[in-house]
């Protein structure tokens, strides 16, 4: 019998059955993230479309995760350059269907570039700091604005997006609506077409409440951000973060430096990761009054492929004052380094997840 790794995360009577019966290659599958840090497999990232001759795609015999039904994990090789004219542009989507952080200022009308005031802190943060880098940034709240198989956006960043983020509420105004074969209503349109966006080789970035609260339900989005959910939180305070790993979207970070979050807790813990920071929870004054932290590893940055896309996520960002150049707010610099790097290897403009 396969002997599950220890760290794996695998839920459910009919996929523990599964992997216990698996073969000592299909038990590669689960490695924890050390153990697939350790073989990094898959060789380079492809550069041109690539034919899929068998009947699974690459990478699938040793990375494939039976729970959220793709291939995840350090493995370059399975990434997909479907799409040969990607530009310089991202895509920046902040929509909230529940809680809303006050970085993002006031719901935006519908469309594509809606006005922006002041008050939208992140939204022109992102235009500002990735215009710095060449980089255009369109933004949208319009949940029929997101990219789908394609798109020429390099990536699509979630800022701080909350609950049902890609459900299209309200368009059925039948009572029958859901049964009714002949609406055209496409409520989680969305959701198709994120899922095709990333399968056809696109980059995502998840900011801060976007791998805290959104999307609570759809297991696909819940791999997307490393196999894990946000559970609570502590105060907003000062904590140092460490530097976990080598990385573009680390370069240039200490080893050590001050930041000031919530310092998100974790449930499940993320798993087929690159981790790239931490928390050193022993400098924290006060932890979460529930869940008990996660001792002496708590990451709060990590990058992974994922269905043939790039998934690059950060849960830091929750203090408007983190997004202003100039404020003073402890580590803001090298929060803003750690963001338009992240963002520039998750587009493929720097090396991703190495």
């Amino acid at each position: 019998m396969a002997k599950l790794p220890r760290r794996a995360v695998l839920r459910g009577a009919a996929v523990t059955a599964a992997a216990t019966a698996a073969t000592t290659t299909a038990a590669a599958a689960v490695a924890s993230p050390a153990e697939a840090g350790d073989r990094h497999a898959g060789g380079k990232e492809p550069t041109s479309k690539q034919p899929i001759t068998t009947n699974i795609p690459r990478g699938q015999e040793q990375y494939f995760d039976p729970y959220y039904n793709v291939v995840r994990g350090q493995v370059p090789a399975s990434y997909h350059p479907w799409v040969s004219n990607r530009q310089d542009r991202v895509l920046l989507y902040t929509r909230t269907a529940g809680p809303r952080h006050a970085h993002l200022g006031p719901a935006l009308a519908g469309g594509l570039n809606p006005a922006l005031t002041p008050a939208h802190v992140l939204q022109n943060a992102i235009v500002k700091w990735l215009g710095e880098a060449g980089v255009g940034v369109d933004w949208t709240e319009d949940v029929t604005q997101l990219p789908g198989i394609g798109s020429p956006y390099k990536a699509v960043i979630f800022g701080s997006t909350s609950r049902d983020t890609l459900w299209k509420h309200g368009t059925a105004v039948q009572p029958g609506s859901a049964v009714n074969t002949t609406t055209g209503a496409h409520l989680d349109a969305g959701k198709t077409a994120l899922r095709q966006y990333v399968r056809a080789g696109g980059g995502f970035v998840g900011i801060h409440n976007a791998i805290g609260g959104t999307e609570y339900n759809w297991p696909y989005y819940e791999g997307l951000c490393g196999g894990t959910q946000y559970y609570d939180h502590g105060a907003l305070q000062t904590g140092t973060v460490v530097t976990l790993a080598r990385d573009s979207s680390t370069a240039g970070l200490p080893a050590r430096w001050e930041f000031k979050d919530e310092w998100y807790n974790w449930m499940p813990f993320p798993t087929r990761v690159k981790f790239l920071l931490g928390v050193d929870e022993s400098s924290l004054a006060t932890r979460s009054g529930t869940h008990p932290g996660h001792g002496r590893f708590h990451p709060i940055s990590w990058c992974q492929y994922y269905d043939g896309g790039r998934s690059w996520v950060t849960a830091l960002g929750h203090d408007s004052a983190a997004w202003t150049d100039g404020s003073g707010y402890p580590g803001q610099a090298f929060f803003k380094k750690h963001i338009v790097n992240g963002v520039l290897s998750a587009m493929g403009n720097l090396p991703f997840c190495g």
